[in-house]
């Protein structure tokens, strides 16, 4: 009984901390620039900057680019797979629709919070990439972290849901890198 309760009090402190850092991140989108470029880099985060990239791959390397696209795209296709199942089976609802607090500054791509697809797939992306590119690292790492801080300032997603979207994104990149 004492073990069950200990558990469900450190579940609820966490879920604090999970709904207080949420608020704080939020708030900080009352600054019209950084909310801007938030919105920004969530949009390119919906697919189009990933699409450019292998495009621009392709372009520049041609023919050798053809392994790390390909490799991409099955990655993104077990991230979509892994993320939607998810998401139906969890049915978090969003901040902004749980908090009044919380206020959202950009139309969600689905309907669940948990788990961000945007972080879980620019992590993924970021990571194959890197695996035959290493030189794109300083281009890619700081835009997927800006894409994770911009579902959680946008209202979109809690904090935890950002940070489980990367790990499970990072677990699918190392999955995908020893099986292809």
């Amino acid at each position: 009984m004492k073990e069950t309760t200990l558990r469900t009090h450190a579940l609820e402190r966490l879920a604090q901390w999970d709904r207080g850092l949420c608020r704080r991140f939020n708030s900080a989108s009352q600054f019209t620039g950084l909310r801007v470029l938030m919105i920004g880099v969530s949009r390119l985060g919906d697919g189009l900057f990933w699409y450019a990239l292998m495009a621009a791959m392709l372009a520049w390397e041609q023919q050798d680019a053809i392994p790390a696209v390909l490799h991409m795209i099955a990655a993104g296709l077990a991230c979509t797979l892994i993320y939607k199942s998810l998401k139906r089976g969890t049915a978090r609802v969003r901040p902004y629709e749980a908090q009044a607090e919380i206020t959202l500054f950009t139309a969600p791509l689905d309907q669940y919070s948990f788990p961000s697809g945007h972080t879980l797939h620019a992590t993924a992306f970021t990571l194959v990439a890197v695996t035959y590119y290493p030189g794109l690292f300083w281009l890619l790492a700081p835009f997927s972290l800006l894409v994770a801080l911009s579902r959680v300032v946008l209202g979109l997603h809690y904090p935890s849901d950002v940070i489980a979207g990367a790990c499970i994104g990072a677990a699918i990149a190392a999955l995908s890198n020893t099986l292809l």
